[in-house]
């Protein structure tokens, strides 16, 4: 019988490219920690050299949060997944007594690219004061709220390590984790780019997406690689018109797509 000593870590895949900003990106920090006479409502930056960065916690997050919904994982608790191949990818808690050995993911802190980092440095501004109203119904009175984002443009570094382990249960050579990486991460890479990363992002912010070299993707061991095409899946086939709702020799009415409009029904009568 296979004991603790069969788990073997089996590879390491290294995932880099670039985060660029498509929207305004806004990642809040605590108001507490930057100065006492700033914004209300600041980014997220590093307190060493001011710049702003994407926190891996945030993109890790986000990543996990949206391959749940989009594989059916989302808990009754609205809690993390904590079984299945999500879990598995992103992790569990230490509490858990699941034999799956560590999480596969790290993601580290994405940084500004070597060009925007120079852009700050010689003081061109690579973030914005975006100003936001709420109205009371009432009495139409503004309540103007200052927000600082990234501006559209900027690029940020990004670095993340999967670790494939080989487990004795499955006896795979790390097989299961190899499919999870494409089944898991790349899916939720190309989910984020059709979401949201940061907040505001039903109110303009957030949009971003992965490339490389300026061409859309990632790349993995230095190998580039698009992400997955996920547009199929929340396609919706034209419903056909059946004969009781268009008359003999004549299209279909106007409350049916274009697709089945431009000819005959399928149940007219042959002449």
């Amino acid at each position: 019988m296979a004991d603790e000593k069969d788990y073997k870590l089996i590879e390491i895949k290294r995932i880099t490219g670039q985060i660029k900003v498509i929207t305004g990106l806004r990642i809040g920090a605590s108001p507490e920690s930057m100065e006492i006479s700033g914004l209300d409502n600041p980014i997220i930056r590093n307190p060493v050299n001011d710049e702003p960065y994407i926190p891996g916690s945030s993109l890790k997050g986000k990543l996990r949060s949206l391959i749940e919904w989009y594989l059916g994982e989302v808990p009754s608790t609205g809690e993390p997944s904590k079984d299945g191949c999500v879990a598995r990818v992103f992790g569990i808690p230490a509490s858990r007594d699941k034999k799956v050995g560590p999480t596969r993911l790290i993601i580290r802190d994405a940084t500004l690219s070597e060009e925007d980092r120079k852009r700050f440095q010689s003081g061109e501004p690579i973030t914005e004061i975006k100003t936001e109203n709420s109205i009371n119904r009432l009495t139409a009175m503004a309540n103007p709220r200052p927000l600082e984002r990234v501006v559209p443009g900027v690029k940020f570094d990004f670095e993340m390590i999967y670790r494939i382990f080989s487990l004795p249960e499955e006896n795979d050579n790390g097989q299961t984790d190899r499919e999870n990486l494409e089944k898991v991460l790349l899916p939720a890479m190309a989910l984020l780019e059709k979401d949201y990363l940061g907040s505001s992002g039903s109110r303009g912010c957030g949009k971003v997406q992965f490339i490389v070299d300026g061409k859309p993707g990632i790349k993995i061991d230095n190998e580039f690689h698009p992400l997955p095409s996920i547009d199929k899946d929340f396609t919706t086939e034209p419903q056909p018109t059946s004969a009781s709702e268009t008359s003999v020799g004549e299209s279909a009415t106007d409350e049916t797509s274009d697709t089945t409009a431009s000819k005959p029904s399928e149940d007219t009568v042959q002449q």
